[in-house]
């Protein structure tokens, strides 16, 4: 695991500054603390820090084929390096390290732009061609390993795994995208393909980049989607069989390691799995790590302890005080641009944890969007049956109303807080969608702006980023949908970035055989009712299970990282929300309505509203711009 930077002249060979190369490359020393180079020729500048995890002694970077013209950086892990190896060399190159890095040199030469399809694993890759005086660039399918791109307004073509090796170079323009900021304070963080900033961008998952010098920039290239292509019928029986063989594949394949490896566990489903099939795949016992709350209603170490018991791991634990706020500022240090899933807290911590003993830690991301497994898709299956059956005329003069003046009652029983549910109601599928998963919603964004901020979006809406992934979908069914625009979104913006980042902070490499590209295109092929069957999220993988795992790993309600933001708001926390969102930081952006601002925070502190998602979204934002001001 790496991090990895690079400048490129597009307009022709100009000198390329080592100091300046070496400053963005240091950016990312956690990434890599084990070692360091970089390369300049004429018009072409790598950086690369390292991780070392595989041929710790001949795998460093950059590295060059044996004629000198075809250099590879690589952040990630090429999961089938053996295979490719050997049919390589069949081809006839010749190898001079045992390295996966070496694996992507050959390929480029062997299959150019086609590369791509042959490597599994996670990845952000970047390639110099001087032949061809191309620059070759690529991000793995589901956008495990994070890239980010600029052009500058000189010609020069900056990239880095991290947003702050960019904004190392004194020539990226900072100015901050005002769609990224709608974008934020509707999903919790910036979408691909922008970031923060008008002046640069991420590379999509699934996506590459060529770039040529003399040649305008192009369009970054799709080369992957999941499919959503339904089998041939299959029963329950051969779907479970079938998921249990592609599960231990893709968990074998993810365990060579020339460094201790691990797991982590939390008790829940997906990571319980993944130590499962470890336990069968492994002599010795697999290392598992958790953390546990000292509030009983935050924690699940207990259902951990029982799977570490069964599967007689090497377990460890530690205790996290559930008041652990005190990682705010450190959090908009790690994320660069405003990132509001608090769940990052425990996550950094388990993360810390892992590092003490182990370099490598596989992990059960990516099961909720595979297998339905959220809740809020059984609401939204829900939402769209009761859809189905009244016209979309109807639906909008009887539903919108109703969601317009139905009061909040945040404090109610759910049975009588229908406002949100009458508001979904009144939508299609992907509006309703987006409605429910919004941390702010429609209304109150349009309360949050100011007016000046709101004629700068220039009728921009933060939902034209599911309308656009949902107009090139693969499939129509309901389900699959939202799983889909989930894939695009939710998973490489908040999931992947919070545990990319949580995990590279403390040099510890993350493994996610969940979102090993070819079991994700096999689960695409199920059909939803062996993923989300009435009540139960992730039916066919939970009974594919059953005879590795008890009923109360398998069945018990869902809790995942949660931190108990409303009562610090209120408490230990309260006087620096009302610094942070009254002072005069926010209110000299120009963005807010001080005025809501001002309401939110007393409404909240004085017990009348739960606004602790809000809050935590604006005090993330508002610890991004001091980040700003204080410079890097």
């Amino acid at each position: 695991m790496c991090g990895i930077v690079g400048i490129f002249d597009t307009r022709g060979a100009r000198p390329i500054d080592p100091a300046l190369l070496k400053r963005m490359n240091e950016t990312q020393h956690h990434r890599g603390p084990d070692e360091g180079d970089i390369y300049t020729e004429p018009g072409v500048g790598f950086g690369h820090r390292r991780l070392s995890v595989i041929d710790i002694a001949s795998g460093q970077q950059p590295m060059f084929n044996a004629a000198g013209d075809v250099g590879v950086v690589f952040n990630g892990e090429i999961y089938n390096f053996p295979a490719l190896t050997e049919e390589l060399q069949q081809l006839g190159y010749v190898f001079r390290t045992k390295s996966d890095t070496e694996t992507i040199v050959h390929a480029w030469e062997a299959w150019g732009e086609d590369c791509v399809h042959k490597l599994r694993g996670m990845f952000a890759i970047c390639v110099w061609d001087r032949q061809q005086q191309t620059m070759f660039m690529a991000r793995d399918r589901l956008g495990v390993k994070p890239f980010y791109y600029a052009v500058l307004p000189d010609g020069m073509f900056i990239f880095g795994s991290e947003l702050k090796s960019l904004r190392a170079h004194p020539g990226l323009p900072r100015a901050i995208d005002p769609r990224a900021v709608e974008d934020y304070f509707a999903y919790g963080y910036v979408p691909e393909p922008k970031t923060i900033y008008l002046g640069a961008k991420k590379l999509s998952p699934g996506f590459s980049l060529t770039v040529r010098i003399g040649q305008p920039l192009p369009e970054p290239k799709q080369f992957w989607d999941a499919p959503f292509k339904l089998h041939a019928k299959m029963t329950e029986q051969d779907a479970e069989a079938e998921l249990i063989v592609r599960l231990r594949e893709a968990v074998q394949i993810r365990l060579k390691a020339e460094v201790p490896l691990g797991a982590f566990l939390s008790g829940g489903v997906d990571s319980s799995a993944i130590v499962a099939m470890m336990a069968g795949l492994m002599k010795d016992p697999v290392h598992t790590c958790s953390i546990a709350f000292n509030d009983k209603h935050y924690d699940e170490s207990q259902y951990a302890e029982q799977v570490a018991r069964q599967y007689h791991t090497d377990h460890h634990t530690e205790t996290v005080d559930t008041d652990d706020y005190a990682l705010l500022d450190t959090l908009a240090g790690l994320y660069d641009e405003p990132y509001a899933d608090s769940s990052a807290i425990p996550t950094y911590r388990v993360c810390q944890l892992a590092r003490k003993r182990v370099t490598v830690a596989l992990s059960g991301d990516g099961g909720d969007e595979n297998l339905a497994g959220y809740r809020r898709y059984r609401y939204a299956m829900a939402e769209d049956a009761v859809r189905s059956r009244v016209p979309p005329t109807l639906r909008k003069l009887v539903f919108g109303p109703l969601g317009k003046y139905y009061p909040k009652a945040d404090w109610a029983p759910r049975m009588f807080r229908a406002k949100t549910t009458f508001e979904a109601l009144s939508r299609d599928l992907v509006e309703g969608y987006f409605h429910g998963v919004s941390v702010m919603s429609d209304a109150m964004r349009e309360r949050l702006f100011s007016a000046k901020f709101r004629t700068d979006l220039h009728g921009y809406r933060a939902i034209e980023v599911m309308q656009g992934h949902a107009a090139s979908s693969p499939t129509d069914d309901p389900l699959s949908m939202i799983q889909y625009l989930d894939m695009k979104t939710y998973l490489p913006g908040d999931i992947l970035t919070k545990v990319d980042r949580a995990s590279m902070a403390h040099a510890l490499e993350v493994r996610v055989p969940l979102l090993d590209h070819q079991l994700v295109e096999w689960i695409s092929g199920l059909p939803s009712d062996m993923k989300l069957r009435g009540s139960e999220g992730k039916y066919v993988f939970k009974k594919s299970l059953e005879p590795y795992l008890s009923e109360d790993i398998l069945y018990r309600k869902k809790m995942g990282f949660s931190v108990p933001l409303a009562s610090w708001f209120r408490g230990p926390l309260r006087a620096r929300v009302q610094e942070s969102l009254l002072g005069p930081l926010l209110a000299d952006t120009g963005i807010f309505n001080r005025q809501f601002l001002a309401e939110l925070v007393e409404q909240h502190q004085s017990g009348r509203r739960d606004y602790s998602a809000s809050i935590w979204t604006l005090l993330m934002f508002e610890a991004f711009l001091r980040k700003e001001l204080q410079g890097d």
